[in-house]
Formats: C-alpha cells, sequence, structure tokens
C-alpha cells in the first residue's frame, strides 16, 4: 500500500520534472530566436539608415512591447481582482445562510425571544435592522480610498 502511494509520487514528480525541463528549453529557444531577430532588424536598419536610427527602431520596439506586457499585466490585475471580490460576496452569502440555517443558533435566538419577550425585542430588532441595512449600504458603495490597492 505504502510503496504503491510512493510509485505514483515519484512517477507523477518524473513527468512534472520532465514537463518543466521541456518548457524551460522551449523558452530558451525562443528568446535566441528573438535575439537573432532583433539582430538582423538591427543590421538591417544600421546599413539603410545608420546606427542612430537603428538604435532608436530598436529601442521604439521594445517599449511597445512593454506597453503592450504592462496593459495585459493590468488587465489580467483587474480580472483577479473582480473574481477575488465576487468569491468573497459569494463566501459572504454562504456564510450568512449556513448560520441561518444552523439549528443551534435558531434553538439560541428562541430562547433569547423567551427570556426577553416579544414586546420588548420589537424595537431592539428593528433597530438592528436598520443598522444593518446601513451597513450593507456602505459595503456596496465604492471607496475612494481603497480603489487602487497600493503595491
Amino acid at each position: 500500500m505504502l510503496q504503491r502511494i510512493i510509485d505514483g509520487i515519484s512517477a507523477s514528480t518524473g513527468t512534472t520534472v520532465r514537463l518543466t525541463s521541456l518548457a524551460a528549453a522551449a523558452a530558451f529557444a525562443l528568446f535566441v530566436t528573438t535575439c537573432f531577430l532583433c539582430a538582423a532588424v538591427f543590421i538591417s536598419v544600421l546599413e539603410k539608415y545608420g546606427p542612430v536610427q537603428a538604435c532608436l527602431a530598436g529601442a521604439a520596439i521594445f517599449f511597445l512591447l512593454t506597453l503592450t506586457s504592462a496593459g495585459t499585466y493590468w488587465g489580467y490585475k483587474r480580472e483577479v481582482q473582480k473574481r477575488a471580490k465576487i468569491a468573497a460576496e459569494r463566501a459572504a452569502r454562504s456564510a450568512a445562510q449556513s448560520m441561518l440555517a444552523d439549528p443551534m443558533l435558531l434553538a439560541t435566538g428562541v430562547q433569547i425571544v423567551r427570556a426577553i419577550g416579544v414586546k420588548r425585542l420589537l424595537p431592539i430588532l428593528a433597530i438592528g435592522g436598520i443598522a444593518l441595512g446601513i451597513m450593507a449600504s456602505r459595503a456596496g458603495a465604492p471607496d475612494e480610498a481603497s480603489a487602487e490597492p497600493a503595491e
């Protein structure tokens, strides 16, 4: 039993190492290819226009690549934050629903109503409902201070 688990772990580890090394080799080959393409473009522009224009053309290409990468990163980051916010809201709703379905909580609530009395408890519940409504409306409104997270 234990040997089978160890064999499974070693097989999956071996597969992961092989796939990682293949990905690293592919990334290195892509890097070398990109370097040669950049060198070819640089030499072509150098022969036709001169060294200053060749350097400026190379800088412009890499600047556009940087802007594209930054825009992609920014969009991905916003999407991740949006998904995290939705997941947090779902978790909060789920926690609230599971709390109301808890039999111990309901039994405690019934005991509190019996001990205090319905007539005394109604104003307390009304004030609590108003406070909960105010808190919920504040939680839904965007806050300018927390709109952009600090990095």
